[in-house]
């Protein structure tokens, strides 16, 4: 069973093919590893990692103007693979996909990411854009 940590090559050629001007929400799907795995032997557990990667990476998801606006943790899934398990699920937000991209290639953020990718089983990261407002199930698409 394959696990994804970082995105492939094609899939961030995608990201940034799509409009940069305008917001996202990022949702994302986190599968910790029980101990995470540092090169430099480092000890923790992958939600403390995680944690270290939070604390580390915060000044710069706030400087491009990144707020989480949802966060949750899984506790059964009702639809979907029953062997698939999240620890953590949240949506951050940014005013533009620029800001986004602004981010992960900070020199700060490229140092604070290790500590994601030692704490991170499995994950899912998938860009979104806002179609308005509630409504109900068969809002506009």
């Amino acid at each position: 069973m394959p696990f994804y940590v970082d995105p492939e090559r094609q899939q961030f050629e995608a990201f940034k093919r799509l409009p940069r001007d305008v917001s996202v929400m990022m949702l994302n799907f986190l599968r910790f590893r029980d101990e995470a795995i540092y090169a430099d032997g480092h000890q923790a557990t992958g939600a403390e990692a995680y944690a270290a990667y939070g604390k580390e990476s915060a000044p710069v998801f706030t400087r491009v103007g990144g707020e989480i606006i949802w966060r949750g943790k899984p506790e059964v899934m009702l639809i979907g693979p029953q062997d698939k398990h999240w620890d953590l699920v949240f949506v951050a937000r940014y005013p533009t996909a620029a800001a986004f991209l602004e981010m992960v290639t900070d020199p700060d953020y490229q140092l604070a990411v290790r500590h994601r990718q030692a704490a991170v089983l499995d994950s899912r990261l998938i860009r979104t854009s806002e179609t308005g407002e509630g409504g109900g199930f068969a809002g506009q698409l």
